[in-house]
């Protein structure tokens, strides 16, 4: 009973100091709420409005050879006699309503001067010669397109839009190529044939929602109806740089408070307990039992802080409960081990400084090399060299729904490291004291 009594009254003064507080609960949540409103909270719904881009066309595409494409498959049921009018009828499509505004001029003198004149922001000219460019084997069809050189989002989106459409449509010179590699010089008249047959199958309205030939959404509207999907998406990156702060910040509390055995030495408080009644094994056990119950209320106010705020999905109860118990035993038997090496409190600001950053940063490296398979291998080796990759391992094994089986292997890895840190430390502070 006595020894938690000493632990209490030590971890009572712990969290009366202020800096303490930040650092054990401030600084992580902090920095996590920093990286979370870095990459945004893309779940709003009032989030970012995108304007309608300005787009003048000019098309002057005389046709090709026998070039026709049933209105059925041209959204709006337009008819088709070139590639102009198949770009024309793509871009005036309800689909494209939400991002483009059309206007159809006659010239391609007209389309520039409006966009010289900044009554448009882009300038599409389709040659007379498009669809007959397009359906020669050897042709080269291409389309000017003029934009104000003072703009770039709305342009972007444009050349964007185009290159995805040409894109699709290059199958056609590629079909062109076979047929006329392959066909006897009679049957080359049909070349025409097979530049309409193919549209015509490559346009063919589909039963799957999934296959579009274009597939555009205004930025708010993929917002609402993608809200669960992108908050997975954000909490995918936000739940483990939150884990690995609260894992490094919870090294720095078990080493922190394990320091107070040195500062009342110095202070000589502890010297004075010595001469109590009360035995030197009961003292140092309260000093003990003291750090774990400290980072014990970090971890616990961190993991329910953290799942508030952030609405951070931690993993099921028994892995979670494990997985925290982990933490607290492999961070405050890590302080114990460490400064049961330190003569004095002088020596905790190269400690502070190197050793608890450097390995807290080994531990981490699994974290920030998720983008890499291969630094995310060697970065999962380097990290089980030291004490906080283990702890950081149950972790993203809980919150990645591993069984718990995984996680209890991965938990007892720790605990042994926790079990020979926690013996060597006792038994070098019961020498020092003895």
């Amino acid at each position: 009973m006595k020894a938690f009594d000493i632990a209490l009254k030590d971890m009572t003064r712990s969290f009366r100091s202020t800096f303490a507080v930040i650092f054990m609960f401030g600084v992580p949540l902090l920095v996590t709420g920093m990286f979370y409103f870095m990459f945004g909270n893309i779940t709003d719904e009032g989030g970012f409005t995108l304007p309608k881009t300005q787009v003048v066309i000019a098309n002057l595409d005389e046709g090709g050879p026998k070039f026709q494409v049933n209105p059925k498959n041209i959204p709006g049921g337009k008819e088709a006699d070139s590639m102009g009018d198949l770009i024309v009828s793509i871009l005036q499509s309800e689909d494209m309503a939400d991002l483009i505004e059309i206007t159809l001029v006659p010239s391609a003198e007209t389309a520039r001067t409006a966009v010289d004149n900044q009554e448009s922001q882009v300038a599409i000219i389709i040659p007379t010669d498009f669809s007959h460019q397009f359906a020669d084997v050897d042709g080269k069809a291409v389309i000017e397109f003029y934009q104000d050189p003072t703009l770039t989002l709305g342009p972007a989106i444009m050349r964007s839009i185009l290159n995805r459409f040409m894109d699709g449509m290059s199958g056609v010179k590629i079909a062109v190529n076979f047929f006329v590699d392959e066909a006897e010089p009679e049957q080359l008249f049909l070349t025409g044939q097979v530049v309409d047959q193919y549209l015509e199958v490559s346009l063919a309205e589909n039963d799957d929602p999934e296959v579009e030939l274009l597939d555009v959404r205004n930025p708010v509207d993929g917002q609402k109806n993608d809200a669960a999907e992108n908050q997975n998406l954000l909490l995918s990156i936000i739940g483990p740089i939150m884990g690995g702060m609260m894992v490094f910040y919870a090294y720095y509390t078990g080493t922190s408070t394990a320091q107070s055995i040195l500062k009342e030495e110095e202070e000589r408080t502890l010297p004075r307990l010595f001469t109590t009644p009360t035995s030197q094994a009961t003292i140092l056990t309260g000093k003990f039992l003291s750090v774990f119950m400290t980072v014990s209320v970090q971890i616990i106010v961190l993991l329910i802080a953290a799942h508030l705020i952030f609405g951070i999905e931690w993993g099921g109860f028994a892995s979670v409960a494990l997985m925290a118990i982990g933490i607290i035993v492999s961070a405050s038997s890590f302080g114990v081990f460490v400064n049961s090496f330190l003569k004095d409190t002088k020596q905790g600001g190269v400690l502070f400084g190197g050793i608890l950053t450097v390995t807290g940063m080994m531990g981490m490296i699994k974290i920030f090399a998720m983008n890499s398979a291969i630094a995310n291998k060697m970065g999962d080796t380097i990290s089980l060299l030291v004490p906080q990759g283990w702890a950081i391992r149950g972790l993203m094994q809980a919150m990645g729904g591993e069984s718990f089986n995984n996680v209890a292997l991965t938990v007892l890895v720790s605990f042994l490291w926790s079990a020979a840190f926690f013996a060597i430390g006792v038994w070098r502070f019961n020498r020092r004291y003895t």
